[in-house]
């Protein structure tokens, strides 16, 4: 990912998001997905069927493991790289990864390039509406960057549910799909407000898209 340190907590580079592939549509035939990490989505995208997996991935080390589990993984910067990968990709993942770039928007429009038509786009953010960034604002008096997590020191942009679902449209992908990981102890107060809520209570937008056929 654009911009992060390898002075991160261990683990760091080692998040799995299984419910995130559980989501995607199949096939999921050949897949791209950007700031890999150390590649422990492989596993899940291996069961979901992908016929191929390549990353990218800033981070030297984190990027030299993940060789050990994908297909192809660059080093380097997204926005220096994407155009040295052999496409088409059917699935390409976005996986806390906008929040990271300097322009988000033509790192999208750029990956129009290494997509298949119809290609599907699986984007997660932090959501910028979550109550905790109203608290400490308004009671805490700080924005609270902290090593990782929601307000992750290296985040330079923030989204809402519709910040995100512009971004992808203006970069000329269609939104299939907006969703979020489950609510847990918030799920009363959300039945309660009957959905009013969810836009304070998510941590995270899951937004899927498709390229044009």
């Amino acid at each position: 990912m654009a911009g992060v340190s390898a002075e991160k907590p261990e683990g760091y580079y080692g998040n799995e998001r299984r419910d995130v592939v559980e989501m995607l549509p199949r096939p999921v035939g050949a897949v791209l997905d950007v700031g890999c990490g150390d590649g422990a989505n492989a596993a899940a995208l291996r069961e979901a069927g992908a016929t191929r997996i390549a990353g990218i991935e800033v981070v030297p080390e984190a990027a030299q493991r993940a060789r050990e589990r994908f297909d192809e993984v660059l080093t380097g910067t997204v926005e220096e790289r994407i155009g040295d990968l052999e496409g088409p990709f059917d699935t390409i993942l976005f996986l806390d990864v906008l929040e990271h770039l300097v322009d988000p928007a033509a790192v999208l429009r750029a990956a129009h390039r290494v997509a298949a038509p119809g290609a599907h786009v699986q984007v997660s953010v932090p959501n910028a509406r979550h109550y905790s960034l109203v608290r400490d604002l308004m009671l805490r008096g700080t924005f609270g960057y902290a090593d990782w997590g929601h307000r992750d020191s290296t985040h330079l942009r923030w989204f809402t549910r519709r910040d995100v679902e512009a971004l992808l449209r203006d970069a000329g992908w269609d939104v299939l799909r907006t969703s979020h990981p489950a609510l847990g102890r918030s799920r009363a107060l959300d039945r309660v407000t009957r959905g009013r809520s969810t836009e304070f209570l998510v941590g995270q937008w899951y937004v899927l898209a498709r390229a044009p056929r």
